[in-house]
C-alpha cells in the first residue's frame, strides 16, 4: 500500500513539475529565477534523491554565476523589494561560499547540509515569487 501511494505522489509530482515549467515558460515568468533553477535542480535532485554528490560538485560553479547574475539582475516590478534584494544577495553569497568550500576540500557532509540551505534558500524565494504572482492573479479577477 505503501509502495502504491509514494508511486501515485511520485506521478502527481512529477506532473506538477512539467506543468508547471511549460506554463512558466510560456508566461514569460521571471528567466533568472527559471534559469538558476534548472542548474539547482541537475545539482541538488542527485544528491536529494540517492546521495549523490557529484553533479553538486560539478555544478557548483555554474550554480553560483547564475546566483551571481540573478542577485544582479533588474528585478520585476512585483517582487522589487528590499526583502528580495537581500534574499537574492544572501543566495549569491551562500552558493559562491559553497563552490570555495567544495574547492578547498569540504567534507560529504559539509557539502549535503549547506547544498540543503541552499536549496531551502532557493524555495523561499521561489515561494515569494508564486504568494506574489498569486495576489496579482487574485487581484485582477
Amino acid at each position: 500500500m505503501k509502495r502504491l501511494l509514494f508511486l501515485l505522489l511520485s506521478v502527481v509530482a512529477l506532473f506538477s513539475c512539467s506543468n508547471k515549467e511549460s506554463h512558466e515558460e510560456e508566461s514569460g515568468d521571471w528567466k533568472e529565477l527559471n534559469a538558476f533553477h534548472k542548474i539547482m535542480a541537475k545539482a541538488f535532485h542527485p544528491l536529494k534523491d540517492s546521495e549523490d554528490i557529484a553533479p553538486t560538485k560539478q555544478l557548483i560553479k555554474q550554480l553560483a554565476d547564475e546566483a551571481d547574475d540573478w542577485s544582479n539582475s533588474e528585478l520585476p516590478e512585483k517582487v522589487n523589494t528590499p526583502e528580495m534584494k537581500e534574499k537574492l544577495q544572501k543566495l549569491k553569497t551562500d552558493a559562491r561560499s559553497l563552490e570555495n568550500e567544495i574547492q578547498n576540500g569540504a567534507s560529504d557532509n559539509i557539502i549535503k547540509e549547506k547544498m540543503n540551505q541552499l536549496h531551502d534558500q532557493f524555495h523561499k524565494i521561489m515561494e515569494s515569487w508564486h504568494s506574489e504572482e498569486t495576489e496579482d492573479e487574485n487581484e485582477n479577477h
